[in-house]
């Protein structure tokens, strides 16, 4: 009797749990270490556009201050919500337009990945994550048409951006069916946007600004920043959110992450000190502004390579990225070009640097991983011409649609404000408001 009674319990709570059973059968587990991870990443992430927002906030005139930070947060409301609509799907779903671009009906608005987990990250973090590349990739432009554009036009700007460059570009490197991913041995190494962001973000900048034209008075009229302050502590938030960045970009909580994080640390470090140096030697001098350029041409520069490199190639890269781009910033003024904010002297050339520069510094063990991978040896020169056909492409396509944009965006709505709006500064004559009580300055 007893028997029998244990027997109905067991096949009772059997039942009860069946639905469960079946769920897990149903959906793989999640892996709650990466899973935290990944959300912490996304936030951190996040934390980079108002570091930006104050990193250039703070290198323009007092008239433009909150006129140049709203470039940045607007982007957080725009892209936000474009990226959710078809911006996931054109830059992860599977290969459309012979490989131009993805779709997927399931990424359209999300609406398929309720329940999907992927390699043990529910979807919508994965989805967020990528959603924050995306918000801050056409952000990081608006520094090179600061103090002279037209909102709405830099709104339909970078509407038109993220879904002609950006998410192509995306869709190139980072999805499995991407031609630039599975070209050659192992395909372009690209951990976290060096090309699809920073290069990219960076030769856009300087068409921008060639199109746009330079800001009244400039060079002759001083532009002094209205608060190195600010651009320095922007600095230095820019520099906690790229380890979001970079090691959440390994989409792990493991070797890979420790790696990708401690090599962002020491690029950063090294091209900071790197850009103290330059200065010491030359002007006898150690700037705030020169220390937060060094970070971020350290940091742009491991971008793509944190994955791979070692921690002295770290070094190395973060150290020649700093010297290049600060000779980069002096040609500036000799070529005539006003990009305003040294988007392309810092993001375009420091991070094309390291695109090409990672290749000479990989770790044996990532070697021999891409050969059995490849099914041949993997070479330096091999993974170089590689590198330099993802660079190459970039650069190109960039420019070119970019253009295109800039010229779409000018005859509809319009670029560039009015000469007495510029003069009197993008917080009064476009938003009116004033960053600091009621000042003005001209």
């Amino acid at each position: 009797m007893n028997r029998k009674i244990g027997m109905m319990t067991l096949l009772t709570v059997m039942m009860g749990l069946s639905p469960q059973i079946c769920a897990a059968a149903e959906h793989p587990p999640v892996d709650s270490g990466t899973t935290a991870w990944m959300l912490t990443s996304t936030a951190l992430v996040l934390l980079m556009v108002p570091g930006l927002a104050m990193f250039y906030g703070g290198l323009v005139r007092t008239k433009n201050v909150l006129g140049t930070m709203m470039h940045s947060f607007v982007s957080m409301a725009v892209i936000g919500v474009l990226w959710v609509v078809c911006g996931y799907s054109l830059a992860f779903g599977p290969n459309i337009l012979g490989g131009f671009a993805g779709w997927s009906n399931d990424f359209f608005m999300l609406k398929g990945i309720d329940s999907t987990i992927v390699k043990g990250v529910p979807e919508y973090v994965l989805a967020m994550f990528q959603g924050k590349f995306a918000i801050i990739a056409p952000a990081l432009i608006s520094g090179a048409l600061a103090e002279r554009v037209n909102f709405k036009g830099y709104i339909a700007f970078i509407v038109l951006w993220m879904l002609v460059i950006y998410c192509p570009l995306c869709h190139w490197v980072w999805a499995s069916d991407g031609w630039l991913a599975t070209s050659g041995a192992s395909g372009v190494i690209d951990l976290a946007g060096g090309l699809v962001i920073h290069v990219s973000a960076g030769i856009s900048a300087l068409v921008v600004a060639i199109f746009l034209g330079p800001r009244l008075g400039y060079p002759k009229t001083p532009m002094t920043p209205n608060n190195l302050v600010m651009t320095l502590v922007g600095a230095g938030l820019l520099w906690v959110g790229w380890f979001g960045f970079n090691a959440g970009s390994t989409v792990h909580s493991g070797l890979d992450t420790a790696r990708a994080l401690t090599m962002t640390q020491v690029s950063a470090a090294s091209g900071a000190l790197t850009w103290l140096i330059i200065e010491a030697i030359k002007y006898r001098k150690a700037t705030a502004l020169g220390f937060a350029s060094g970070i971020l041409a350290g940091l742009v520069a491991i971008t793509p390579a944190a994955g791979v490199v070692v921690p002295y190639g770290a070094i190395i890269i973060g150290a020649v990225s700093s010297v290049i781009c600060f000779y980069a910033l002096m040609m500036k003024s000799k070529i005539g070009y006003d990009d305003s904010l040294d988007c392309f002297g810092i993001h375009g050339v420091g991070s094309c640097m390291g695109v090409i520069l990672l290749t000479f510094f990989i770790r044996e063990s990532w070697m021999r991983h891409a050969a059995e991978m490849a099914g041949h040896p993997w070479t330096v020169w091999n993974q170089l011409a590689i590198q330099a056909v993802g660079a190459v492409t970039t650069i190109l396509f960039s420019a070119t649609a970019t253009l295109v944009i800039c010229w779409i965006v000018e005859k509809t709505v319009g670029f560039r404000i009015t000469a007495d709006s510029e003069v009197a500064g993008l917080d009064s004559s476009v938003h009116g408001e004033y960053g600091y009580g009621y000042m003005q300055e001209y």
